[in-house]
């Protein structure tokens, strides 16, 4: 079978730097025979990629105009990383995104009805498993990491700032990117900011990794050990399944770092009750929610209900009685922050697959995706819509 042109295209969603192909990949990819067309990255600098275009180019890709890839020729399958923004255009194409819009999330069916419109396939990222059911490729591991490293930032600031001042916008700490360009950056500061606590907390702060076993629990074990605060109670299954929650040991760490799947109702961690009750012995002061199951209405961290985002990192918990200041970190792409590494290793899982999909068709990964379109397609209300022509 011929080889499919690949074409990558500009992310438009706000404060996305990642890329779904990266430099690296790229090159695999045009070394195995894809051609590959790389879209000119936005100059918004809100939207700015972390990989220069000159990096594509070098590597032998063709960069093209962004937003190129809504005339680009049928047969090119269209790569990208988040949703594309709102319209109600036919999709003719074969893309490759997180869609969000096979939970049935708020506006599904027009996400979802523009393919058959236009006699496109959507092959979501979330869903493209391997054949134990795993994902191929998860951002899961940068975004416990990241999560743990905004949560230790805020526990310097608050012991830094006692008037209260919530944390302010990440592009205050990044030359005003709104991102790091390297894990070594991130690290450095944060070893900074942890001397600067600890001088005034007299230690460092203690955490509760909740999920510490899977890929966003290593990341954010990782990170909390790389800046030096070792004090972390690893909870997974076997810590959860003796007892249901709340659990007063999350109150009495400094930090909470909830790396979870909800996959069914279960009894909060911890609530507002819990965070009262413990009196004297609350230490906690910051909560990262990376799992952000904010609007589920059986949410296990039931003491915040929005969204926070990169200017405006954190939400403050009202807890009556004693105790430090308690503030609540729900970012639903922390990956974002730092942006080269989550894409290398996210791209670099993902290379296997993408170099299938020349035969997409008889390939489990692509085939499971495919189907699995389909069968989304046909709940839609008023039945699959017809191709418009």
């Amino acid at each position: 079978m011929a080889y499919p042109t690949l074409h990558a295209r500009a992310e438009a969603k706000l404060y996305e730097h990642r890329s779904c192909l990266t430099p690296t990949t790229a090159k695999k990819l045009l070394d195995a025979g894809y051609p590959v067309n790389v879209e000119r990255s936005s100059t918004d600098p809100n939207l700015l990629r972390i990989f220069k275009d000159e990096e594509y180019e070098r590597v032998g890709c063709k960069l093209v105009p962004e937003g190129s890839w809504e005339t680009a020729p049928e047969d090119h399958i269209i790569i990208g990383l988040k949703e594309l923004p709102e319209a109600d255009t036919p999709l003719k194409h074969t893309m490759v995104h997180f869609a969000h819009c096979y939970k049935q999330q708020g506006g599904w069916e027009q996400v979802l009805a523009r393919f058959p419109r236009g006699g496109g396939v959507l092959y979501d990222l979330e869903f493209l498993q391997d054949d134990s059911g795993r994902r191929v490729a998860a951002f899961g591991y940068h975004a416990g990491f990241v999560g743990a490293a905004l949560a230790i930032k805020t526990w310097a600031w608050q012991l830094t700032h006692p008037n209260g001042e919530p944390l302010p916008d990440i592009a205050d700490f990044t030359s005003g990117r709104g991102y790091y360009t390297n894990e070594d950056e991130l690290i450095s500061q944060l070893k900074e900011d942890v001397a600067a606590g600890e001088k005034i907390a007299g230690r460092r702060p203690t955490s509760l990794v909740l999920g510490a076993l899977g890929r966003c629990g290593t990341g954010a074990v990782d990170l909390l050990e790389k800046v030096g605060c070792s004090e972390i109670k690893k909870w997974d299954l076997a810590e959860t399944s003796e007892r249901p929650g709340p659990y007063p040991e999350i109150v009495e760490s400094d930090i909470f770092v909830n790396c979870i799947y909800l996959s069914k109702p279960i009894p909060p961690f911890v609530s507002m009750q819990s965070l009262k009750e413990a009196g004297e012995k609350r230490s906690l002061s910051v909560v990262c929610d990376v799992s952000c199951d904010t609007t589920n209405p059986h949410n296990p961290i039931p003491i915040y209900n929005i969204n926070t985002t990169f200017d405006k990192p954190t939400v403050d918990v009202p807890v009556e009685g004693p105790g430090p200041k308690l503030s609540v970190i729900s970012i639903d792409h922390l990956p974002s922050a730092l942006p080269r590494e989550a894409s290398e290793a996210f791209s670099t899982a993902l290379l296997p697959s993408l170099l299938a999909l020349k035969d997409r068709k008889s390939t489990p990964v692509w085939q499971r995706a495919e189907q699995l379109f389909n069968e989304k397609v046909a709940t839609l209300p008023g039945g699959v819509p017809k191709k418009e022509v």
